[in-house]
């Protein structure tokens, strides 16, 4: 099943103006608008949030904008820039989905098909779509669906800033929003709602001929696109310096030993063009572009540059089944969309040294079938406070040699949140006598402590006098436990003198 992603940036030229020449752009505080020319007139092509609340709207002569709000910034609108970073923004978005491709004037459109497992599901892709240009100062909606055209309509028009298109209620879905949402020409959609259509319903629900026979073909096809009648291939940006090879059919291929047997040798004269470039490939895009003009994609990635003919084929033919040839494929293009610096390697004497075992290539299979952000190791941290002294890094991060100290002994299951105990202890230094977790009550035989841990006051203000004593326990049926104190037992301000457990030893 396909899936689309239509991301639409709403203030995307004057968004782009205080990014990129804050310089030139007022104060964030100062309403602003880009002005361009329609015909003899100076209009208003684009304005910010603070302008929009004022009163402005795109189209207003820009004399009335200024009288309208005074001290309002107007700067000269530059289509020709907002454009060319949209496609820059593009190629970005490679990182996302092998096949992205600019939308214009103010979106891209992102086939996500058999990608979104990567990124943790789609929910959790669109959300680190938005949170990435929310933490770049701009304003961003996004929407997935079957097709580019319910995408781009759900985006711009369901009114919310994430919005995810069940295939099965797709119709359903598109049916009240209004008809521009159609990518029609503006004077179509006036004459539209002159004739009463106001919805996307509204017309999907007449007689096709009476509308191709007074607004041309144009309005149909839009509704066969959104509807998935009609397929609508989207053409892949591509970096000028990308390192790709591709191979051209004079006749369609669509059995998959055939396809396996070009990918290898894809790869073959790609590895070949990374070794003249010193290069090795993090991650692989394999686009195939059928008969019918729809491009179907496979995307593998690497823990480590990797530039090994077998390792890559193995990982690229272990996904030929997830494409759907359709009537047949006439070109394959294979790019190393993410490539890093790599040399030439030492062989290995097995009379001198012993061989490595080198795992990478497990990793990157793993990694490919469950997901990237699914296979991770631990790391130690420099911190006293145990939920702060662990990280997750990648399965083949290199070790920065850091340990964990070792002169007080650490539970092999810290608990994911400390859980509150009921529990009872004579003095502040005295470990429990007894205490009740999941509401079993459990009476301490022996124990060990305290061990105190102090807040990190130059990360948090509120840490500069919390401590906490920490006390190994065991039970009577010889289970030990990570109990601790919140608070140093006499001060209230040190904590709540609560007590929880936060560990079990194995």
């Amino acid at each position: 099943m396909t899936r689309v992603v239509s991301l639409w940036l709403p203030r995307w030229p004057t968004d782009r103006l205080r990014r990129t020449s804050p310089g030139a752009a007022p104060p964030a505080d100062v309403p602003l608008v880009l002005v361009g020319r329609d015909g003899n007139r100076r209009t208003v092509v684009a304005l910010d949030h603070i302008a929009e609340a004022a009163g402005l709207s795109v189209g207003m002569p820009t004399a009335k904008a200024q009288a309208l709000v005074p001290g309002l910034a107007v700067i000269e609108a530059d289509p020709a820039g907002d454009a060319a970073a949209l496609e820059r923004l593009a190629i970005w978005a490679l990182r996302f989905s092998p096949v992205v491709a600019a939308d214009p004037p103010d979106g891209l459109v992102i086939e996500t098909t058999g990608a979104d497992h990567l990124h943790g599901g789609e929910e959790t892709m669109l959300a680190k779509l938005v949170e990435r240009f929310a933490a770049s100062g701009m304003e961003a909606r996004v929407a997935v669906a079957d097709t580019w055209g319910a995408a781009h309509a759900a985006a711009r028009f369901a009114g919310a800033p994430m919005v995810i298109v069940d295939g099965r209620v797709g119709r359903e879905a598109l049916a009240g929003l209004p008809v521009t949402a159609l990518r029609l020409a503006a004077r179509t959609v006036v004459d539209l709602n002159v004739l009463g259509f106001r919805t996307i319903g509204d017309v999907a629900s007449q007689p096709r001929a009476p509308l191709t026979q007074r607004f041309g073909p144009t309005l149909g096809h839009r509704l066969d696109q959104a509807f998935g009648v009609v397929p609508e291939p989207v053409d892949p940006v591509r970096s000028p310096d990308l390192v790709e090879v591709r191979r051209a059919f004079p006749e369609p291929i669509g059995a998959p030993e055939t396809v396996a047997r070009y990918t290898g040798k894809l790869v073959a004269a790609l590895c070949a063009e990374l070794e003249l470039r010193g290069l090795g490939a993090r991650r692989l895009d394999l686009l195939f572009t059928r008969v019918d003009n729809r491009v179907e994609a496979i995307r593998v990635g690497t823990g480590q540059p990797v530039r090994d003919v077998r390792q890559l084929t193995r990982l690229l033919a272990s996904r030929i089944e997830t494409v759907d040839p359709g009537f047949g494929i006439d070109l394959m293009r294979l790019a190393a969309t993410l490539a890093e610096p790599l040399g030439e390697r030492q062989a290995v004497s097995p009379v001198i040294e012993e061989p490595v075992v080198d795992v990478a290539g497990l990793i990157d299979v793993l990694a490919n079938r469950l997901g990237e952000r699914r296979l991770y190791r631990f790391a130690p941290v420099a911190s006293d406070v145990p939920e702060r002294s662990i990280a997750r890094i990648g399965a083949l991060d290199p070790d920065d040699g850091a340990a964990w100290h070792d002169h007080w002994p650490r539970p092999s299951r810290l608990l994911p949140r400390p859980e509150l105990v009921e529990t009872m202890a004579l003095l502040p230094d005295h470990p429990p006598n007894w205490f009740r977790w999941r509401g079993v009550r459990r009476r301490v035989r022996r124990a060990d402590g305290p061990e105190r841990v102090f807040g990190e006051w130059w990360k948090r203000d509120a840490e500069i006098a919390t401590a906490r004593d920490y006390f190994r326990v065991e039970d009577d049926a010889g289970e030990r436990y990570w109990l601790y104190r919140e608070g140093d037992g006499e001060h209230p301000e040190t904590g709540s003198q609560r007590w929880f457990l936060h560990g079990i030893f194995g």
